[in-house]
């Protein structure tokens, strides 16, 4: 799947989904927020309506040429993380663009219910939220309570209060070091 994708199931965590999203845009990066329903508007786990900028009907795929450029992102909350991994067609998206090479970004729970789905990820580093660790060492990763770890073209972070940071790891991945620490200086962090 080409681009940087952003997608939102009912259910997702605020912070995670919009910190994400505003630090990748704060870096020049275009993200596409893609609601996995048919309708466009999507509702966060605390209440908040969200419009999406393009739904699941009206989701298009089929591009050639996925790389380690082009992003799908899972923001967690519950039972967004949920929905999103219950969403059959999604995950053969994800499985395809992953076999392609194509980055996957995941956070809080995301990782123990997303991520989890994909092949090869032994010896792989990766952090959740506490208590989603388990579907991911069941198939030879490796935990690490860091805040964030990017182990090639997959990018984790650990909760909604590492937001920033796993924006700032995403950004890292796409545009480098520099392109990070420019938007961390904007923030004032």
């Amino acid at each position: 799947m080409k681009g940087v994708n952003l997608f939102l199931a009912n259910g997702f965590e605020d912070m995670e989904a919009l910190g994400t999203r505003d630090v990748l845009l704060r870096g020049g990066i275009p993200v596409v927020t893609i609601s996995i329903t048919d309708d466009y508007l999507v509702e966060s786990s605390h209440g908040l309506q969200v419009t999406a900028d393009t739904s699941w009907a009206d989701l298009e795929v089929d591009e050639p040429g996925t790389d380690a450029s082009d992003v799908m992102i899972f923001p967690g909350g519950m039972p967004g993380s949920k929905n999103l991994a219950q969403h059959a067609e999604l995950m053969e998206i994800l499985q395809d663009h992953w076999q392609r090479g194509g980055c996957v970004a995941a956070i809080c729970a995301a990782p123990g219910l997303v991520v989890s789905q994909l092949p090869g990820l032994e010896g792989r580093k990766f952090t959740c939220f506490p208590g989603f660790e388990e579907p991911l060492k069941e198939k030879g990763a490796v935990h690490t309570p860091e805040s964030t770890v990017t182990d090639g073209n997959l990018i984790t972070g650990r909760g909604a209060g590492h937001a920033v940071a796993f924006g700032l790891a995403i950004l890292r991945h796409l545009k480098g070091e520099e392109a990070a620490q420019k938007v961390k200086e904007g923030l004032t962090i």
